[in-house]
């Protein structure tokens, strides 16, 4: 199976619903919203990120038109800092590349020592959220609500955060 077929099996098996869209490969968010136009969604960004010493990983998930202020996310989250991972650490933790991250990764994270944080404006303005199956030819849009079960199904914690 792709990637993108074990996230849709993980979903149906959560009996999760969502809508696909298929389109070509999209490296960033401004690629991807072009075959997405006019589509109901917030389009995300998911972003993976490390603590100084490496040993606290987190995806952050936030609108994409957002700016992350990452030193007041790590006095938030009671680190010295925060920096995005390697290409390396997210492909050890997550299985995925850089260009596809997405909470769907989290199915590949056995250790379940990734944690997530939502961003909370968003969640109060959006219902339906929309991320890479963890390939870059599709568009998962999928409700927030279903989106956090999915992420409580696959052992993970989450936490709603105003970054």
């Amino acid at each position: 199976m792709t990637p993108a077929e074990n996230v849709y099996k993980a979903l149906q098996d959560m009996g999760i619903s969502y809508e696909v869209v298929e389109h070509p490969p999209a490296l960033t968010t401004e690629e991807a919203d072009k075959y997405i136009e006019g589509k109901e969604g917030c389009r995300t960004k998911t972003l993976f990120l490390r603590n100084r010493n490496k040993k606290r990983c987190i995806l952050l998930i936030m609108d994409e038109v957002k700016r992350l202020d990452m030193k007041k996310c790590a006095e938030m989250l009671e680190e010295k800092e925060f920096k995005f991972a390697s290409a390396e650490l997210l492909a050890e933790k997550l299985g995925l590349a850089a260009g596809v991250v997405s909470p769907f990764g989290l199915l590949n994270n056995t250790a379940h020592d990734v944690t997530v944080y939502f961003d909370k404006a968003m969640l109060d303005e959006y219902r339906i959220l929309t991320f890479h199956p963890n390939e870059n030819t599709a568009t998962v849009f999928i409700d927030s609500g279903d989106l956090q079960r999915f992420i409580k199904n696959t052992g993970h914690e989450y936490f709603i955060i105003n970054t």
